[in-house]
C-alpha cells in the first residue's frame, strides 16, 4: 500500500500483559448465577458498578469492538448506518401513542426549562421522523437506515450480568417500503445477514416465530441460542425443524375422552370441601385436569388515548386445568399493556367468587375486550369440549356437566396457553413432538406495518403520483447478548474460550520463565512474527509461576496457547487449543502457519452457517 508522503507508518505496539490492566479473579461474586456473569467477572472484562449497570474493562471492550466490526461489516452490505441521539423529546412519542405506552420501562426526565425528555429505549419513532421529513418519492425507496447505540431501560430486576441490564448497546436497523413485497424483501435481507453475523461470531442458534411485543407488527422471527442462563423458553420439534418462542407457539393437542353427563346433563352443584387446587378437583370427581375448567384472574391495563387517563379493567381467562396462561398471548389478544393478578375484593366486584372455586357459569361478559365490565377470554382448547367441571363461584363448591357455548358465553376466544413438552408438532402431517428448552435472545426481526409511518404522518408519492404511506421493518441485534451468548455455550470449570474472530486476542504467548534469556527472546520473536502474520497477540512476560499463568489463559476466553517452556531449546513450543483442552508439540518454525490455518479452518466453518 502506498504512503502518503511525508507521513509515518503506524505502529502498534506489542500487547505485553505485565503492562495491561488484566484484573483476574480465583472466585466469582456471591451474586454470580450464571456462568456468563461468573466468568465475565473473574476474567477481567467487566465490573459492576450499579445494579444492572456495568463498566467495560480492557479485554471486555475488544471483544466488544470485534462484535461490533462483524455486525457494522455485514449491515453495510444492506444499508447505511446512521447515529441517533439517545437523549430524546417527547413529542415523536406522542405522535406514535408510546410515551404513556412505555410505562415504567422508560428513563423519563426534565430539562431546565421543564420540556420532558427520555432516554432511548428503541428508536422507531425517531427514524420515522427523519423519514417523513425527507423521503418524499417511491424513487427513493426501498431505503435500510441502521446505527450501533446506546439503550437504556429501567429495568425492575437487573440480574445474570449482562442479560438484564439497565444500559445496554444495540444495533438496530429500520427498513422504509412502498409495499409488502418491499418489506417482504427486506425482511429476508435481514434474516440471510443475521444469520451471517451469528455465524462469524460462532454462534449455535436458531431462529424461531416470536411475539412483536411493544414494537407492534405482524411477522416476528428471533434469533436464540440456548442455555441454562436464558429467560426464554423455546418450543422445537426436532423432526421437521419448527421453532418458536412459547410466547408464540402452538401445538396439536391429543384428543380427550369427555365425561359422561350426569342427571339430566345440564350444570350440577356439587359440595367439594377444600378442593381449591387444580389436582384435589380432579382427584374428588376422578378426572384428568384436561376435563377441568381453570380460572386465572387479572386486571389489565388499558392505555388511554391521547388526552385520555389509563384505565384498569377485570378479565377472567378460562383453560384447561392442565394448562397455563400464557400472558403474552392474553395480552396481546386483548390489546392490552400490562397484567397484574386480581386481589380478593376484585373476585368479590367481577365475579362474586373465592380464589380456587371460580367460575365462567353466571358471569356476565363485556362485547367488547377491556370496557366496563368484566372481560372474559376462552382458550380456544375449550371450544367444542363438553361435560366438563369448573368452580361454582362458591366457596367449596363445583359445577360439573358444563359445557362450553350452552353454560356460559365470553368475550373472544383466542390461543392464550403456554404449550407443554411432549405436545404435538402444529406442522401439518409432521407427528413429531415438541421439546421445551431455556434460550437467550441475541436478535430479533419483525414486520412493523404501518404503525409508526402512519401514526406520525410519512408520506411518499408512489409511481402513480398518489400519496401512500411507507410500509416499515424493524431489525436489533444486542451486542452484549452475543458475547454472554458465546461464553454461556462456550465454557468449563476453568474459564470460557471465544472464538477467534471476537476474543480479546486470537493467541497468547506464554513465556512459563521471564528468567530464561532464551525463553523471553524466543517468546519476544514469536509474538512479533504472529503478529506480522495478521494474528491479535497477547504476550504473557509476566514474572509469574507457569501454573499461574496457564490458568488465566485458560480464565479469559483466548481460543489458543502457544507455551515457550522448556522444549524451546529443542526448537519446538506446546500448541494449546482451548475448546477441546488439547495440546501438541510443533517446531518452533512451524508454529504460526499452523494457528494461521487453524484460524482460517475455524472462520471457514463458521461462515458456512447454522
Amino acid at each position: 500500500m502506498r504512503r502518503l508522503a511525508g507521513r509515518k507508518a503506524r505502529v502498534i505496539p506489542m500487547h505485553r500483559w505485565s503492562k495491561l490492566f488484566i484484573p483476574t479473579l480465583r472466585e466469582a461474586p456471591a451474586d454470580a448465577e450464571v456462568a456468563s456473569h461468573r466468568f465475565l467477572i473473574r476474567s477481567g472484562y467487566i465490573r459492576q458498578l450499579g445494579a444492572g449497570i456495568y463498566n467495560y474493562l480492557f479485554l471486555g471492550q475488544r471483544a466488544i469492538n470485534k462484535i461490533i466490526g462483524i455486525v457494522r461489516e455485514e449491515m453495510d452490505q444492506i444499508g447505511q448506518e446512521f447515529y441517533l441521539p439517545a437523549l430524546l423529546p417527547k413529542e415523536p412519542w406522542e405522535q406514535s401513542g408510546r410515551w404513556t405506552g412505555m410505562g415504567d420501562n422508560m428513563f423519563r426526565l426534565k430539562d431546565r426549562k421543564g420540556a420532558e425528555l427520555c432516554l432511548g429505549m428503541t428508536h422507531e419513532e425517531i427514524m420515522t421522523t427523519i423519514a417523513k421529513n425527507e423521503l418524499r418519492s417511491y424513487k427513493q425507496l426501498p431505503q435500510i437506515w441502521y446505527q450501533i447505540q446506546t439503550k437504556f431501560r429501567d429495568e425492575p430486576r437487573p440480574k445474570s450480568g449482562l442479560l438484564r441490564v439497565r444500559q445496554f448497546t444495540m444495533k438496530d436497523a429500520y427498513s422504509f417500503d412502498i409495499d409488502k413485497a418491499g418489506l417482504d424483501k427486506s425482511f429476508e435481507l435481514h434474516d440471510a445477514v443475521y444469520r451471517k453475523i451469528f455465524s462469524r461470531c460462532g454462534l449455535k442458534f436458531v431462529a424461531v416465530e416470536a411475539d412483536s411485543g411493544s414494537m407492534g407488527g405482524s411477522q416476528s422471527q428471533e434469533f436464540m441460542v440456548y442455555t441454562d442462563a436464558g429467560e426464554d423458553l423455546i418450543a422445537s420439534c426436532p423432526v421437521c425443524g419448527y421453532a418458536a418462542n412459547t410466547e408464540k407457539a402452538t401445538s396439536l393437542l391429543a384428543p380427550v375422552t369427555e365425561m359422561e353427563p350426569t342427571g339430566d346433563g345440564k350444570p350440577e352443584l356439587v359440595f367439594t370441601p377444600g378442593c381449591g387446587a387444580i389436582a384435589d378437583v380432579a382427584a374428588f370427581f376422578k378426572i384428568s385436569p384436561a376435563s377441568d375448567i381453570k380460572c386465572v384472574a387479572y386486571m389489565a391495563l388499558k392505555r388511554g388515548a391521547a388526552g385520555k387517563p389509563d384505565s384498569w379493567h377485570g378479565v377472567a381467562a378460562f383453560l384447561r386445568g392442565d394448562h397455563q396462561v400464557n400472558e403474552t398471548k392474553l395480552l396481546g389478544a386483548m390489546g392490552a399493556s400490562e397484567l397484574r393478578t386480581m386481589q380478593a375484593e376484585e373476585l368479590t366486584q367481577y365475579l362474586n367468587g373465592p380464589a380456587g372455586f371460580l367460575g365462567p357459569v353466571g358471569v356476565t361478559p363485556e362485547a367488547k375486550p377491556l370496557e366496563s365490565g368484566l372481560t372474559v377470554v376462552v382458550d380456544s382448547s375449550l371450544e367444542d369440549r363438553k361435560n366438563m367441571v369448573c368452580g361454582a363461584n362458591k366457596l367449596d363448591y363445583h359445577l360439573r356437566n358444563v359445557t362450553p357455548g350452552r353454560d356460559f358465553s365470553w368475550t373472544l376466544t383466542a390461543d392464550i396457553r403456554t404449550v407443554n413438552e411432549g405436545e404435538s408438532c402444529p406442522k401439518n402431517g409432521c407427528g413429531g413432538k415438541l421439546v421445551v428448552g431455556k434460550a437467550v435472545e441475541i436478535g430479533h426481526i419483525f414486520k412493523l406495518g404501518y404503525k409508526y409511518s402512519e401514526s406520525m404522518g410519512a408520506r411518499v408519492l408512489d409511481v402513480n403520483g398518489k400519496e401512500v404511506t411507507p410500509i416499515m421493518g424493524s431489525y436489533g441485534i444486542g451486542i452484549e447478548r452475543i458475547l454472554t451468548a458465546a461464553v454461556e455455550q462456550s465454557n468449563d470449570k476453568n474459564g470460557f474460550w471465544l472464538p477467534a474472530s471476537i476474543a480479546p486476542f486470537t493467541v497468547v504467548v506464554t513465556v512459563t520463565n521471564m528468567t530464561d534469556a532464551l525463553l523471553k527472546e524466543t517468546g519476544e520473536t514469536l509474538a512479533a512474527e504472529l503478529e506480522a502474520a495478521g494474528l491479535d497477540v497477547l504476550l504473557d512476560d509476566r514474572d509469574e509461576r507457569a501454573g499461574v499463568k496457564f490458568k488465566d489463559a485458560d480464565l479469559i476466553g483466548i481460543p489458543y496457547r502457544i507455551n515457550v517452556g522448556k522444549k524451546t531449546a529443542e526448537g519446538k513450543v506446546e500448541l494449546v487449543t482451548r475448546a477441546t483442552s488439547t495440546s501438541v508439540d510443533v517446531e518452533l518454525s512451524e508454529v504460526v502457519a499452523l494457528v494461521r490455518k487453524r484460524v482460517e479452518e475455524d472462520a471457514l466453518v463458521m461462515a458456512v452457517g447454522e
